[in-house]
């Protein structure tokens, strides 16, 4: 009855004392009214084995329990329904620009930089459920795979569809996969526009210069965090096409335009990172997570519901069963 249920005043439960000193009362009281007859022999009586002096007690235990009740009515147990909504006073709208080249397949990272890079993404996605994501995909040219929506769903099946295909036209444009997310934001009117622009890389592809790309961010006030991603030396990547359409693996010089990505992000108020395992690009997105805060207003909404009515009527059922039986069937007792 009372599971999840608070006590308004907890205070009146202290009365529960009285009860030890009321049984102590009544049996003291009950053995200075019992008399007592001494008698040399019982001979000539009828004795009988009636019931009712034993249950005369009864009536006691009665009042006890309805004294019980009383004392936890008094301190108004009630179930209490917590229902929140929130709602999202300054959201962030960001673009995630995903570097699919061929060397994303490199396997410094675990089971390869492409699928690290998603594993990670996925779950900052899902911590971000009151702000819009989209995705932009480049290599040797860009194009957008999800628009800013807040339908983190569409977004985490777009990202898991993610994979290098020779349709792409081969390289890396980080000019037009910057310009490409600039593009997408730059009509939003959320109070923070955030890029996060992720290559392995250097700028060797594309028609737009990726200076030109973050002077257009500046102008739109869109902040761009960029990441190199790739271990320092030398990486398992891919060097060729077998006939069978498999990749042929070599080790590779790592080379990524850390000048033009720490300038991309310091022209535009963000920050470079540099990713060389698993652990450190989970900790950059963290760090992201932190830094791109979205103000949320919860509201809170309280339904008491009253559970002392059912106590109160229980007592006084008990009472006036007492009542009854004191003046009916231990009539004689009392």
């Amino acid at each position: 009855m009372f599971e999840g249920a608070e006590f308004l005043n907890k205070e009146f439960f202290w009365l529960l004392l009285l009860l030890p000193l009321a049984i102590l009362w009544y049996v003291f009281k009950n053995n200075k009214q019992t008399a007592e007859l001494k008698m040399s022999s019982l001979k000539g009586f009828q004795l009988t084995n009636s019931w009712l002096p034993k249950l005369r007690h009864l009536m006691f235990v009665l009042r006890l329990l309805a004294l019980a009740f009383l004392i936890t009515a008094l301190a108004r147990p009630r179930s209490v329904d917590v229902s929140s909504r929130t709602k999202t006073t300054r959201g962030i709208d960001i673009v995630m620009a995903i570097d699919v080249s061929g060397s994303m397949l490199a396997k410094d990272l675990k089971p390869n930089r492409l699928e690290a890079l998603k594993d990670v993404a996925a779950d900052f996605i899902k911590g971000r459920p009151n702000d819009r994501i989209g995705l932009v995909e480049y290599a040797g040219e860009s194009y957008t795979k999800t628009p800013i929506t807040s339908d983190k769903a569409i977004v985490l099946r777009s990202l898991e569809s993610i994979k290098y295909n020779n349709i792409i036209e081969g390289g890396t444009a980080i000019g037009m996969g910057l310009a490409t997310s600039v593009n997408r934001l730059k009509d939003s009117k959320a109070k923070s526009k955030v890029i996060i622009l992720l290559t392995d890389g250097v700028n060797n592809s594309g028609f737009i210069d990726p200076k030109i790309a973050s002077e257009l961010a500046v102008e739109y006030g869109i902040k761009t965090y960029t990441i190199g991603l790739g271990t320092n030396g030398m990486a398992l990547s891919p060097v060729a096409i077998l006939p069978n359409g498999n990749f042929q693996y070599g080790r590779v010089q790592v080379e990524i335009d850390e000048v033009l990505l720490k300038e991309i992000a310091e022209v535009t108020g963000g920050k470079y990172f540099r990713a060389t395992n698993n652990e450190k690009l989970e900790a950059i997105y963290d760090e992201i997570n932190k830094l791109e805060k979205t103000d949320v207003e919860e509201f809170k909404f309280y339904n008491y519901q009253e559970l002392y009515r059912p106590l109160v009527l229980l007592a006084g059922l008990l009472l006036l069963i007492e009542l009854l039986l004191r003046f009916t069937v231990f009539r004689s007792f009392v």
